[in-house]
């Protein structure tokens, strides 16, 4: 398996979370999925898949005419590259001004408060 060196560019994330979502898929199942939120080209959708098994996003099984896609790595591990890259370039490395412009920008529900709370509070209590 070659070695996840490229971010996946937005069209790449939503083929990504299908894949998360669903576990292993077709081409075929992919554009179904992608096609329910908006129009999609089949072709568009292998073309893509080829390109991200170059670049190491995905791998591929041949199984009998098809081909199964299988995501390299899960949404958590995509999530943290793509923030650890976030915070560098446009943060300077502060997570703190990370975290104010992500609380600032949306609100955030009651839940989410409290879970970041949590969380908060945990790492403090390990430091």
């Amino acid at each position: 398996m070659k070695e996840q060196t490229n971010k996946p560019t937005d069209a790449e994330l939503r083929i990504l979370r299908v894949l998360w979502q669903r576990g292993p898929s077709t081409v075929r199942e992919v554009y179904e999925e992608l096609h329910r939120d908006r129009p999609v080209v089949y072709t568009t959708v292998l073309k893509f898949l080829q390109i991200m098994t170059e670049k190491g996003l995905v791998t591929r099984e041949d199984a009998g005419r098809a081909h199964v896609y299988h995501a390299c790595g899960s949404e958590e591990q995509a999530q943290r590259r793509l923030v650890e890259n976030l915070l560098d370039r446009a943060f300077g490395g502060s997570a703190q001004k990370l975290v104010l412009q992500a609380l600032t920008a949306r609100k955030a529900s009651a839940e989410e408060l409290s879970e970041i709370r949590k969380i908060l509070d945990e790492l403090e209590g390990g430091a």
